[in-house]
């Protein structure tokens, strides 16, 4: 089945210098991997194609992709190289790819899969969402980060003209393939990165799951526990995704930490740029810091998450100087309306508050905390 019929379900508007697509929404299904050479090729043969194209960037070409490379459902496949890391997350990198699958003959019949962390599914649905008005494709993340986040919920992206995920379009691919053995391919910064989505999971959802995730040896980390510990994290944006596939409401809970989170990353990107992980993961804590503040969220829980936080990922080396340009920043996040900063707060963990607003001067004080609390 294509992904679009005609013109008319694939409208792309221009509203207030931002692109925008008129969503179709498809049902996704989420394997946890026990026998991938078998799942990926049910997989592909569940999915029309007349050609396969696969999506890596340089680092899984070099790591994951001899993982599957001699699998026989992808004999003919043709491999897209881009460049890693978020700083090609562009628009010359998406054009290479649309180009690569056009020179390679590729149709609106063609399936993408895409191999690699957030930025791979990320561009490489975006790229299969737009090439020809839409083609299927398949995730198979290979970072902790892009298993519990980026690779699950139908959000694709680029950045542009300096901000995070600024153009893209709801759209799930037609699998995500999940193999915890790909994270044996990754270095400790990466699982760490990752892990920060997995706390967000945690502090909104119930306190079971918190009290695992901030009890986690994240230094020393046991990955047999880790893969169970991905499967109920994954629940988690599934049920939250499927409540609210296109954010209208109690998705943006998954937007927790993500407001001062992206202001950082986009900050960092000018500077020295810093994983999305430890972004959100130093997102959270000015977050829960206006939760306890504003919406009644337990001082000691805040106090052993910042804790963990700030164990495991250190601190970002912001002065007060950045607190105008951070809040700028925070005035582009996707979530505002009407020019208002909006927030995902918490009443405590699993008591989730959407559509929160802070003064300039209670969003200074909570990067007071971050810098010195």
């Amino acid at each position: 089945m294509l992904l679009f019929d005609s013109f008319s379900e694939f409208c792309l508007i221009f509203a207030k210098g931002k692109f925008v697509m008129r969503e179709l929404i498809m049902e996704q299904r989420v394997i946890i991997s026990k026998h991938l050479k078998i799942e990926l090729a049910t997989a592909i043969s569940e999915c029309e194609h007349d050609k396969i194209f696969v999506l890596v960037d340089e680092t899984t070409k070099e790591k994951c992709w001899p993982v599957i490379s001699d699998f026989f459902s992808l004999k003919k496949a043709q491999v897209i190289t881009i460049g890693a890391t978020d700083t090609h997350k562009d628009l010359e990198t998406i054009a290479h790819v649309w180009k690569s699958m056009g020179e390679g003959g590729g149709s609106r019949h063609s399936l993408l899969i895409n191999l690699g962390g957030g930025m791979v599914t990320d561009l490489g649905g975006f790229a299969a969402s737009t090439f020809k008005r839409g083609v299927n494709f398949i995730n198979i993340p290979t970072t902790l980060l892009a298993m519990v986040d980026a690779s699950v919920g139908g959000k694709t992206g680029i950045n542009f003209n300096g901000l995070k995920n600024e153009i893209g379009v709801f759209n799930d691919s037609k699998f995500v393939i999940l193999d915890t053995e790909f994270l044996k391919t990754l270095d400790q910064p990466n699982i760490i990165s990752g892990y920060a989505e997995m706390l967000k999971h945690g502090l909104i959802s119930n306190e079971k799951m918190w009290a695992e995730l901030v009890d986690y040896d994240l230094q020393n980390p046991d990955l047999k526990k880790l893969q169970r510990m991905v499967a109920d994290s994954v629940a988690v944006k599934e049920k939250v995704v499927t409540e609210d596939p296109l954010e209208k409401g109690i998705r943006k809970a998954l937007n927790y930490g993500h407001t001062f989170g992206h202001a950082f990353e986009s900050w960092s990107l000018k500077r020295k740029p810093i994983l999305h992980g430890y972004a959100v993961g130093f997102g959270m804590i000015p977050e829960l810091y206006l939760s306890v503040t504003k919406t009644g969220f337990p001082s000691d829980k805040m106090r052993q998450t910042v804790n963990f936080i700030r164990e495991n990922y250190g601190t970002l080396d912001i002065t007060c100087d950045d607190y105008d340009e951070l809040i700028e920043l925070m005035h582009h996040d996707k979530k505002n309306q009407d020019g208002i900063i909006n927030f995902t707060l918490l009443g405590g963990i699993g008591d989730i508050r959407i559509n929160q607003t802070a003064t300039v001067e209670e969003i200074k004080e909570a990067l007071d905390f971050f810098r010195e609390g």
